[in-house]
């Protein structure tokens, strides 16, 4: 495939791609004998987890680390489970704090949707999760 294609099918920026393949995020992309880069399977392997993980919020920073390990061999496949778990304990963590916004958010559109109803906005006085403002 043709960055072009794999741009297109993974709706990831090309400068993106390429950025991947020069930091080694995407390592060793295969090229036509003209220069052209060739996506092949195992490349697109790499750029799924790219997506993958980038939009899970890991670093480019952190996804190197996993990529250099993954290449160092199973020797490393406890290093790598522990970089993941890390992670998830971190997606974890901003999963509970959006949770908690959208809580505030559903409570404060419940009172003005009350107040759209009835002319009227009341705020419950004994919440003190959820200020006025």
């Amino acid at each position: 495939m043709t960055i072009k294609e794999v741009s297109e099918k993974y709706d990831i920026p090309q400068g993106t791609l390429r950025y991947y393949e020069k930091v080694g995020l995407i390592p060793h992309v295969t090229r036509s004998s003209g220069g052209i880069r060739n996506y092949q399977e195992s490349d697109l392997g790499w750029v799924e987890l790219a997506k993958c993980m980038r939009g899970a919020g890991l670093s480019v920073e952190m996804l190197l680390e996993y990529v250099k390990l993954y290449q160092q061999g199973d020797s490393t496949i406890e290093a790598r489970l522990d970089l993941l778990k890390d992670q998830r304990s971190i997606l974890l963590k901003q999963k509970s704090q959006v949770e908690a916004a959208l809580n505030r958010l559903d409570y404060k559109i419940s009172k003005y949707e009350e107040a759209v109803k009835t002319g009227e906005l009341n705020w419950d006085e004994d919440d003190e999760n959820c200020p006025r403002p």
